[in-house]
């Protein structure tokens, strides 16, 4: 039996982690790794392994840093099988698709660019993968894994999913192992979801594993309490509307988005928020999250299974448009005020949102409100950390716009959420921390033997 990591490794993104056993060898996750210019290098590099060594890939969830390096895995040679939940599967079709038409443009971008200023002795840009790449990717996708219903994978190697109440068909997997006469169980965190939290279930008490890959996002920090959360959302948006200026929402397009209309909805339910309030969807990928996501009340906590059973929408409100054309996003520039734009990405590295910031950043009257991890070397993190000037399509924007951080809406759970689901687990011999920035890890590391979580004998890895 053999464990290594090709991804998070002492970083937030990235996820892909290697077992082999009896033979067997089996990726957990698959990410793309997200940040800087920098990092489109280390995406397009080796992944440690032969991608056509692979047997099979167990997907936790659909987010771009978990699926988002599928398709290359495929394209350079992988032809084993993709096993998920039924809601992942689609998300990540969803994911995939999307980044490869980003991937695709920017490469058109980069080539047309390298033609004006070498003509004819340019080299073309190539993309990552294209569409067609994510497109094959998806012949592999094969048996839907459910939740507690264990699977065998291949001989000595069966898998559970338990749900992680992540987002939204996110899964925590359980590997039982056995090899030569030995056995182990191996649990991998993937990414943990927030307790308390309206759409989801929590995540399920974890089962008892020998071996625990932890994720640690944010396990140097507490988050906002949610309901508080709500109500400086509220007021953030009342504040710009009486300053007569827009609201601009970096919006992850899976989970977030969602959740974010569903909280305007009761908010404008309530009285909280103007009925006349006009809010704008302006991403084509969280539309189409957005219809997914009504296709799979499964997932769902009680009290929004029921909205979904009594026939209501919970992500409708009043004064709500989907813009999916390009025109209709542009057209979002004449709006002077008394508008929220939701627009992808939540971490500003593409997508729409980059032309909303464009024209908003620089006013004084009008809000960004970010709702979601921000990793470093991103647009958002740098405006988050107080930039005074960013440059957004190769100009300078001034930052005069008020900037809200708004924490409690993370899907990710928190250092104390972290530490009680880890406490949970019985048997724990040995933790290998992951999907975190190296100071991040190091303090939950630190903090995990100070509070004594970890029992004499136990330890703790930090791959490298």
């Amino acid at each position: 039996m053999k464990l290594s990591f090709h991804g998070a490794d002492r970083e937030v993104t990235g996820s892909c982690h290697l077992v082999e056993c009896n033979g067997t060898r089996l990726l957990v996750d698959c990410g793309m790794f997200q940040g800087g210019r920098e990092l489109d290098e280390e995406n397009a590099d080796s992944f440690g392994f032969a991608a056509e060594s692979i047997d099979f890939l167990l997907l936790t969830h659909a987010h771009l840093d978990h699926c988002g390096r599928i398709p290359l895995l495929a394209k350079r040679g992988f032809r084993g099988e993709i096993i998920t939940t039924a809601a992942s599967r689609e998300l990540a079709r969803l994911v995939m698709l999307d980044a490869a038409h980003l991937q695709e443009e920017e490469a058109e971008y980069r080539s047309r660019k390298a033609a004006r200023h070498h003509g004819r002795h340019a080299t073309a840009v190539t993309p990552l993968y294209t569409v067609l790449d994510a497109l094959n990717s998806m012949d592999f996708f094969g048996r839907r894994a459910e939740y507690r219903k264990p699977l065998d994978i291949a001989p000595g190697i069966r898998a559970t999913f338990f749900d992680a109440g992540h987002i939204l068909g996110s899964a925590s997997i359980l590997l039982e192992l056995e090899e030569g006469g030995r056995r182990r169980t191996v649990l991998f965190s993937g990414d943990l979801g927030y307790s308390g939290h309206t759409l989801l279930r929590d995540p399920e008490p974890p089962p008892q594993a020998d071996v625990v890959v932890m994720e640690t996002t944010y396990g140097d920090r507490l988050h906002k309490k949610l309901q508080p959360s709500v109500e400086e959302l509220y007021t953030a948006i009342e504040d710009t509307f009486r300053r007569g200026g827009n609201v601009v929402i970096p919006t992850f397009a899976l989970e977030r988005a969602q959740e974010i209309l569903y909280y305007l909805r009761e908010g404008v339910e309530s009285g909280r928020l103007p009925t006349s309030m006009q809010v704008f969807l302006d991403s084509p990928m969280a539309i189409s999250a957005t219809e997914i996501f009504e296709r799979h009340p499964e997932c769902y906590d009680e009290k929004t299974a029921a909205l979904f059973r009594n026939g209501q929408d919970p992500f409708h409100l009043p004064g709500l448009h989907f813009t999916r054309e390009t025109a209709q996003s542009m057209a979002l520039n004449n709006i002077g005020g008394g508008a929220v734009i939701m627009a992808g990405s939540g971490m500003c590295t593409g997508g729409r949102v980059r032309h909303h910031l464009k024209h908003n950043l620089w006013r004084h009257d009008s809000s960004v409100i970010f709702v979601g991890y921000a990793a470093r070397g991103t647009l958002a993190r740098r405006i988050i950390d107080g930039a005074e000037h960013v440059r957004i399509f190769h100009e300078d924007i001034p930052v005069r716009a008020r900037i809200h951080t708004i924490g409690g809406f993370s899907a990710h759970a928190d250092r104390d959420e972290l530490l009680s689901w880890y406490r949970r687990i019985d048997g724990r011999e040995h933790t290998v921390l992951v999907h975190g920035e190296e100071d991040v890890m190091q303090h939950f590391a630190q903090h995990l033997h100070d509070t004594e979580v970890l029992m004499p004998g136990l330890d703790t890895e930090l791959p490298l």
